[in-house]
C-alpha cells in the first residue's frame, strides 16, 4: 500500500485557500506517484484560530467532508483527512474524516484529549467516544489527533482490536519536538504497528511547528521522515502484512497478563 503524506504550512483562518492548496497538492501527488492513501495534518482548514471558529468552522462537517469525498472519488484515492474544526449542535469539535476511494465516509472521530497548552478546552468540546478500528483496502487502521499520542491506553486498545496502521494527524510544536519523535517510536514498538504521522509546519500566534512527519515500522525503525521546518511531501510503501510476523516474533500480546494489571480510571 503506497502512502503520500502532506506536511503542510496552513494559512491561518482561510479555509478556502487551504482547500485549494490541498486540492492542488493531491492532484499533483496522485498524478505523479499514484498513492493508495493520502494523509493530511490536524486543523488544516483553519489552523488554531480558535477565537474565530464561529466564522471559520465547518458545520456538520461541511463543506470539507464533501470536498474530500469529491477528491477521493475523482482521484481514486483513500484519504486520511487530517482534522478540521467542526460545529455540531452549537459545540465545536476537532474532527477527523476518513474517506475511501469510492468517496464514502468510512469513519469519523472527534478528538478526545484537548490540549490545555493551546487552550483547546476553552473553545472546543472533547469527543465522548474513543477512537475505534476502521478498514481501508482490507487493512485494520486507527486514527488519533495530536495530543492523543500522549495517552498510551487509547492506542493499546486499538492494537488489541487488531489495528496494524495507526495514523497521527497533528499540529505539534517545536517546543516539544523531542517528545513528538520519542512518543511515536514508543507507540510503534510497544504496539508492534506502523505509525504514520502528518504534522504541520510554519508558525502561528508565536508558536513554531516542527514538521518531522514520519512513517515508523512495527520494529520501531523510521522508514521515512519529513523535514523539520519546511513544507514537505513524501511517498512510501507500507506492507501491513509484516505486522503479524513481528507480533509472532516478539509475542507481546500473548504474554500479557491483564488480570494482574491494576484497572485505570
Amino acid at each position: 500500500m503506497k502512502y503520500a503524506i502532506y506536511q503542510m504550512d496552513i494559512v491561518p483562518g482561510n479555509p478556502s485557500k487551504n482547500r485549494a492548496k490541498v486540492k492542488e497538492w493531491m492532484k499533483r501527488e496522485v498524478a505523479k506517484n499514484k498513492p493508495d492513501v493520502v494523509v493530511l495534518p490536524e486543523m488544516w482548514t483553519t489552523a488554531y484560530t480558535l477565537p474565530s471558529l464561529d466564522e471559520q468552522a465547518d458545520i456538520g462537517g461541511e463543506p470539507t467532508k464533501g470536498f474530500l469525498q469529491n477528491l477521493a472519488l475523482s482521484l481514486n484515492v483513500n484519504i486520511i483527512g487530517g482534522s478540521v474544526a467542526n460545529k455540531v449542535n452549537d459545540c465545536f469539535y476537532n474532527t477527523s474524516f476518513i474517506i475511501d476511494r469510492n468517496g464514502v465516509v468510512v469513519y469519523q472521530y472527534n478528538k478526545v484529549h484537548l490540549v490545555p497548552m493551546l487552550d483547546e478546552h476553552k473553545y472546543l468540546t472533547g469527543g465522548q467516544k474513543p477512537p475505534t478500528v476502521f478498514e481501508l483496502e482490507g487493512v485494520k487502521m486507527g486514527v488519533i489527533i495530536c495530543y492523543d499520542l500522549r495517552f498510551p491506553e487509547v492506542i493499546r486498545s486499538l492494537a488489541l482490536e487488531g489495528v496494524e496502521i495507526l495514523h497521527v494527524v497533528a499540529e505539534w510544536p517545536e517546543a516539544r519536538a523531542a517528545h513528538w519523535r520519542i512518543l511515536q517510536l514508543a507507540r510503534a514498538i510497544e504496539n508492534q504497528m506502523y505509525v504514520v504521522s502528518a504534522n504541520r509546519v510554519g508558525e502561528y500566534n508565536n508558536i513554531l511547528f516542527c514538521g518531522k512527519s514520519m512513517v515508523i515500522d512495527p520494529w520501531g525503525e523510521i522508514v521515512v521522515e519529513g523535514s523539520r521546518y519546511s513544507e514537505d511531501s513524501f511517498c512510501t510503501q507500507i506492507d501491513a502484512s509484516t505486522v503479524p510476523q513481528v507480533r509472532k516474533d516478539i509475542p507481546v500480546f500473548e504474554s500479557r497478563v491483564p488480570h494482574l494489571y491494576k484497572k485505570l480510571f
